[in-house]
């Protein structure tokens, strides 16, 4: 798996993008990023998610967030959804910061998914950048069949040090 990239944007936010490519069809990893039942096991947060223009969603600490960020366990944030493209894009608002999911098909059958997560600044998106890459890492396995027999956050910890040092 690719490490995200950096880089500001045309406002001076910063955005962290990860792109992958997956052998499996966009309806399929569409779903993977979209069922709580898969994002359960991925996703950095238990979201009500609501696929519908407008809609507010709400964030639930997981343990391990909380625990990380130092939060209380009954720690929640809102959102709302901007966009809505079954199978093609997804958007919305966590607390001021924008997620951006793409799935674009690569013509084999398979297909690019590219995150987006654009925050205020560069601190913040190297912190991101561990969790979302375990996180796709998590999501591969459950696309493929693959049991997850790893931690999503002790993989994110193994992580974070090659994002707090990105030029190491």
């Amino acid at each position: 798996m690719d490490n995200g990239i950096v880089s500001r944007t045309y406002d001076g936010r910063v955005a962290l993008r990860f792109q992958h490519a997956f052998a499996h069809p966009p309806d399929r990893v569409w779903r993977v990023i979209t069922d709580p039942e898969y994002l359960r096991a991925w996703f950095p947060a238990r979201v009500e998610l609501d696929l519908t223009p407008g809609a507010q969603l709400v964030f639930h600490a997981t343990e391990q967030q909380a625990e990380r960020l130092g939060l209380p366990a009954d720690h929640t944030a809102t959102g709302t959804v901007i966009a809505v493209h079954p199978g093609r894009i997804l958007e919305y608002m966590w607390d001021a910061e924008v997620l951006h999911w793409e799935l674009v098909p690569d013509g084999s059958g398979g297909c690019w998914l590219t995150l987006t997560h654009t925050v205020e600044d560069e601190d913040s998106a190297y912190a991101h950048g561990a969790d979302w890459h375990a996180g796709f890492e998590v999501l591969e396995a459950q696309l493929e069949g693959r049991d997850v027999d790893w931690s999503p956050g002790d993989r994110a910890r193994e992580l974070a040090e090659m994002y707090r040092n990105p030029s190491d």
